[in-house]
């Protein structure tokens, strides 16, 4: 059963290592040039103007974003544990890129739920943890304007290749890195979005209508991502900036 959710390790006991990381970065540290900065902002739906709807599109969002099921599972999908808390949450991530897997750490520290310049804003940030490939945090919302009834998600991003990254790697990223990177967030809008959408006329084929594969507390999100037969040929990298 150790195998079910991401291919053959043991996720169970990669959670718990993540417990005793710390982010690999100090805050201090994060300033430009030597950090990137992005916004990606991405249209949902529309609702009427004012505060959100009940079951309405921002609410889905937010649901959506809360469990991390907005993620493209052709890029990235995770496990965490159902029972921890949002705040605080560690969830280890596979980032995939053709045969090659990387398994990365990251945690939730902050949350983000306010009303601001006519918005009302809801959502969640994670930092890297030690042994990242990256350094950096990035912050999901779903974003309300409450005079046009316009939802959007935005994700907000600073980072930066992490020093103890191989040379190896540090030339794939340099290829592939910031391509990938910018599929990956304009990817989440489209999935968000199709979400939304299907939610909303009530679409069958919707995590609101299924369950999420998992194993006792664990659980693999997207919903509907599974591990295919093929997936135990590919190149596994655990902690690939050590």
């Amino acid at each position: 059963m150790r195998d079910r959710l991401l291919g053959n390790i043991d996720y169970a006991a990669a959670l718990q290592d993540l417990r005793g990381r710390p982010v690999n970065y100090d805050p201090a540290e994060v300033r430009p040039p030597q950090w990137r900065f992005d916004v990606h902002r991405h249209p949902i739906a529309r609702e009427r103007p004012g505060p959100p709807e009940p079951s309405g599109a921002w609410e889905l969002a937010c649901a959506l974003v809360r469990d991390y099921e907005f993620t493209p599972p052709e890029l990235i999908r995770a496990v965490y544990q159902r029972r921890d808390p949002l705040l605080g949450r560690d969830m280890l991530l596979e980032a995939r890129f053709y045969g090659l897997r990387f398994y990365l750490g990251v945690r939730i520290t902050e949350i983000t739920d306010e009303v601001r310049a006519g918005e009302r804003v809801w959502g969640w940030s994670y930092q890297s943890l030690l042994r990242h490939f990256e350094r950096g945090k990035v912050t999901y919302t779903v974003v309300k304007h409450l005079d046009t009834g316009e939802v959007e998600f935005v994700a907000s991003c600073q980072s930066q290749l992490a020093p103890t990254l191989g040379p190896v790697m540090r030339l794939g990223w340099l290829l592939f890195g910031r391509r990938t990177q910018l599929r990956f967030y304009r990817r989440c809008g489209q999935q968000l979005q199709r979400l939304v959408q299907a939610t909303l006329i009530g679409d069958r084929d919707t995590p609101a209508a299924k369950a999420p594969l998992g194993i006792d507390d664990l659980v693999l999100v997207p919903t509907g991502a599974e591990p295919h037969p093929l997936d135990r040929l590919t190149i596994r990298r655990h902690d690939p900036a050590r």
